[in-house]
Order: C-alpha cells, then structure tokens, then sequence
C-alpha cells in the first residue's frame, strides 16, 4: 500500500462517517508567535477544541503536515523523522469513546489489514485526581480485544492536556485520558537492556504507536477534576507509522514514504541500503532530511541562520555530510528534489508548482555549504588545540559533525573530549528544544490586540506591493510576533528607497483613512472568482472567511484576502507604520519588516 492510498482510504473512510475533510495547514503557523512549526495534527485543532465553533461542524478528519526539530539529532534508527502525517479526525461534543475506538479498529483491521492478535492496546491507570479508564477497557473488550493486550500506565503516558499531567494543569483547564493502539512486530526480540520483560511502551523497537485516542472529558477547577459539558475527541495516527506496519517491517525507510529517495542514493553512492549499519544509518538521515527540507521549503522555510530558516539549514548540511559519508562527494540535492516533488505532487499541488524555486534554494545552499567546508579546514588549521568547546564551535558555525573534528585532531596527535563537546551539544539542544516544541502552549494563536495589528496590517502592506511593484507580488510567508511583522513575496530585484518610501506611505494613507476591514463566510470558490485572493490555496476549507479592506461595492476595495483572523475593526486602530528594513531572502524573493511607529 502507497502512503497516497493509505491517506485518502483514511479520510474516505470517516468521510463517509459524516466527518468534513479540511487541508492541511502549512508548516509555519499563520501568524502566531508561541511556537516555530506545526509539530502535531491537533495543534491548529486546539481553539476548536476549546469552545470556538469550527466552520465545517463538529466531526473533521484530515492529513496534517507536521515537522519537530527536536527529533533532527534523533534520526537514524528505523522509526524516528523529522518531517511527518499525522491522520487526525475530531468530534467536537459529538460523538465519543465508543464511536472512536470502533471506528479506529475497524479502520485499522478491515481497511489495513492488520490482524488484531499483533495489536495492543493502552488506558488510564487512574490517579487520585481522575478514577481509571475502565470504559475504555470495557470497549476495547467488547470489540474484541484480549485482556492481555490491554496495558494500563500513568499519566505521563496516557493523560493529555496542554499543560501535561494532572498536577500541572492550571484551574479551569480541559484534559482527559487517551488510549493508545500499538502494532506489535513480533519478528523483533526484545533487548533485555529495556528490562526483563516487553510492553508497548518499551524501547526496544518490538512496539510501535499507531494511534492515540485522546478524550477531553475533564475540566479542573479549584474542587478537583468535573466532567465536560461537551466532550471531545482528538484522534492522531502518523501515517507513516501506520504505513510501517501494513508493511510488516518495523523498518520505516522501507516503505514507499521514503523508498524512492533511498532508491536514488543506491544509483548515486553505488551502494546497497541496509548492507552495514553505518550505511543504512547515513541514508536515512539523508532520504529524511532532504524530504523534510524540500516539505519546509514548499511553506516557505528556506534556509538561513535564524528562526525557522536554522532548522532548515541544519537539515540540508547534515544531509551533505551523510551523503560524504556514503561516497556522494559531487553536488546530489537536485536529483533528490526531483524525487520528493514526485512523491508529493498528488498530494500537496504547491511542491510541483514550486519545484523549480525549490531546487534552486536547496542547489543554492550546497553549493554554499560546501564552500564552508573548505573555510571550516581552513579555520580549524589556526587552533593550536582542539577541545569539545572548539569542536562544538566547528559544528554550529560550518556543521562539522564531531566525528571530523575527532579525524583532524587525530591527524595532530591530539584528542577531543567528546564530553566537552556533548555538554555543549546537550545546552544547545535544550534550546533548540524549547524554541520548537516547548514555545508551543497548545497551538493558540497570539490573539493580543498588537498582534491583531500586525495582521492586518500584513494585509495593507501585500496590497501595497502589488500596487507599486506590480500583480507579480505574491505573498511567500510571514511571521508576526509583538516588536514586528516579517513578510516575504516574490519579487525578482531588489526595492529601491524610493519604491520603499512609496510602499511605506500608501499604507499609512490607507491606515489614516480609516478604512472598514469586515469578514464574510463564503464558499472557496466563490470568494475566489469574487477577486479575493489567496497565495496558499489548497490549505483553506470549502467555505473560508473573507476579510475585506475598504468597501465591497464595485469591488472599490483596498485588499480581499482569505484568511482565518482576527483583524482590527478599522484600519486607524492600527496607527502608523514604518518599513525598517527590506532584504533579499534567496533568488526571486525578497522580505520587508515592518514595525509599529
């Protein structure tokens, strides 16, 4: 089975189920400031998950693109990526446990074909703030599975909530337990250094997460733990993970999520994946890293030494230096990129149409990496003394993996402390850590009245450019936190003063004028053919919300965008602007940040 058939079986599947399909949202959250990338398919779920209204109704289903820069140094075994699905469907107040876990199996064993005795699954053990699952044992039983393949554990495995466990969530907060659903392959012997005996949350590789049922059902007050006026469910299943196991090996890089990039680098090393174990670790780091990397490009992440762009960066010239270790010494990223655009170009329409730029960010980025391996020697030649701390400096500045720095000081007679070097690694991993995961407080976007600003000025400043640049401006990202806005567009020359001055002055005219911003709800195509506008299209719903600036008749409108909100009321709420600073960001695209005067 193909990862393309697995997912629309999945969202035919609870479609006919009376659940609406929505799109993906891209990688970078819209205009909210808490977190770096969309890193689980409930993140852009959670406002709905908390009361707002969802357009589509209360059962959704979709295929969530995700990426965790955490995971990035993690890569390498046969489970772990950077860049996944994630199959989530949602009841809000609608349906509940009974529904879920039916359907989930059903899906998983009539759909897939996974045969029930390799499943197991997990509940809540209870505590003293929430009594156990034992519903959810109850359904799991009816449905028909055994008593032995039901594990129950604690909260710090099988309770979710934005906060975490019980104890930490602040009063007035939802949670609820989950129940996991596990495949089993049996083909696998346990390592006893993971303890005497195996379980579905063992380490050794034998279990693998398939699935996970979260029900919010709880909210805490200031008297303990009371059930939810409206319960929810939120289902998420890595599609990746669930193709492993249709497989039947628990070797994820074997399925056709990642066996066309593989297959490539076979033809381009010479060499045969899964021959020796430094081979097959170096092609899954690259087959992930480049996947990934041309997935964030797609979204407009393109590699740099800030923000998202750093991540990006770090997925491209780890995946050159594997690709050295395996013997690709020549430039090799744009035969990859064609691959993964063929991968994606059913699914996700936006990577074919932007293979050409695409490749030539990801070529541009070799090509200067590679120049920075030869400054890198030149630099390490003037150290006297190579230590962990110099060591970790050749790895964040010129991406040195440990391992050459260990070769050259080797070559010298000297030693590098690799302690040294991982207490440095561990620090800027913990940051690394917290900037992307740990910045996200359950997916809620900034909605705090400078931010609303911003975003409507995001706005005024797209139809600026198109007004004094041309109808060729099309936006490619943005970025909005409480000090700035950051908007990149296309645009193939660099903005003179002049142009910037006239761009600047327009849109505090149009913010002085005070113009009306209201918000319609509309079908997709209809909002679309009445000229509103929209640069990602295939990420919005059926019907969407249409902001517009100015007034809607004869279309004597200033700008009409699909967007999800929120906006001022009026332009004047937003005050005056100034343009601080316009740069290029890689060919063809440009990026202006903007402040609040």
């Amino acid at each position: 089975m193909t990862a393309d058939e697995l997912r629309s079986k999945y969202l035919e599947f609870f479609e006919k189920r009376g659940h609406k399909i929505i799109p993906s949202s891209p990688l970078v959250p819209e205009n909210d400031p808490t977190t770096l990338f969309t890193g689980s398919g409930m993140q852009p779920m959670v406002p709905y998950l908390l009361g707002e209204q969802h357009p589509q109704g209360v059962r959704i289903v979709d295929s969530q693109k995700c990426f965790r820069s955490q995971d990035i140094e993690e890569v390498g075994d046969n489970r772990h990526d950077t860049f996944f699905e994630m199959l989530g469907n949602w009841s809000l107040g609608d349906y509940f446990k009974k529904e879920q876990l039916g359907w989930f199996l059903e899906f998983i064993t009539s759909e897939l074909g996974l045969p029930k005795v390799k499943l197991a699954v997990t509940i809540f053990e209870g505590d003293t703030n929430v009594p156990r699952d034992d519903e959810a044992e109850s359904i799991w039983l009816d449905l028909g599975i055994s008593k032995d393949r039901i594990f129950a554990y604690g909260a710090d495995k099988n309770w979710w909530s934005r906060a975490g466990v019980p104890e930490k969530m602040p009063i007035g907060e939802p949670g609820g337990p989950d129940s996991e659903v596990f495949f089993e392959f049996t083909q696998v012997k346990h390592d006893p250094k993971f303890g005497d005996h195996c379980h579905p949350n063992c380490d050794c590789g034998r279990f693998l997460e398939i699935g996970n049922n979260v029900f919010m059902a709880y909210k805490k007050t200031e008297a303990g733990f009371f059930p939810l006026e409206k319960k929810n469910i939120d289902f998420g299943g890595g599609l990746e993970r669930l193709l492993t196991a249709v497989n039947g090996d628990p070797d994820m890089f074997l399925t056709d999520s990642f066996q066309p990039i593989v297959n490539r680098l076979e033809k381009l090393s010479g060499k045969v994946y899964g021959e020796d174990r430094e081979l097959t670790f170096a092609m899954r780091v690259i087959a992930d890293h480049i996947r990934a990397a041309v997935l964030l490009a797609s979204d407009g992440v393109i590699p740099s030494n800030k923000a998202q762009g750093y991540f990006a960066r770090r997925l491209v010239r780890r995946a050159i230096r594997y690709a050295d270790k395996i013997g690709i010494s020549q430039n090799f990223l744009q035969e990859l990129v064609d691959v993964v655009v063929g991968m994606y170009a059913k699914s996700y329409p936006n990577v074919k149409a932007q293979a050409e730029l695409i490749t030539e960010i990801l070529i541009t980025e070799e090509g200067k990496f590679r120049k920075s391996l030869a400054k890198g020697l030149r630099e390490i030649e003037k150290e006297p003394q190579l230590d962990g701390h110099i060591a970790f400096r050749m790895y964040e500045t010129y991406g040195f993996p440990l391992e050459l720095t260990q070769e050259i000081a080797q070559e010298r007679g000297q030693q590098v402390d690799k302690d040294q070097f991982q207490k440095e690694f561990d620090k800027h991993k913990e940051l690394s850590r917290t900037s992307s995961s740990g910045m996200f407080k359950g997916g809620l976007q900034d909605h705090s009245e400078v931010t609303v600003k911003y975003h409507t000025a995001t706005h005024l400043l797209h139809a600026a450019l198109r007004k004094i640049l041309g109808k060729h401006v099309g936006q490619k990202g943005s970025n909005i936190t409480v000090e700035r806005l950051r908007f990149d567009f296309s645009h193939p020359t660099k903005i003179t003063a002049d142009e910037l001055k006239q761009i600047e002055d327009q849109i505090n005219a149009w913010i002085k004028a005070d113009l009306p911003v209201t918000r319609q709800e509309m079908k997709k195509q209809k909002a679309l053919d009445s000229g509103a506008i929209a640069f990602f299209v295939e990420k919005y719903p059926d019907i969407v919300s249409v902001y517009t600036i100015g007034t809607d008749v004869d279309k004597d409108w200033i700008s009409k965008e699909l967007c999800g909100g929120p906006h001022v009321m009026h332009t004047g709420e937003i005050g005056p602007v100034h343009i601080f600073k316009e740069e290029a960001v890689s060919a063809g695209i440009r990026r202006i940040y903007i402040k609040l005067s």
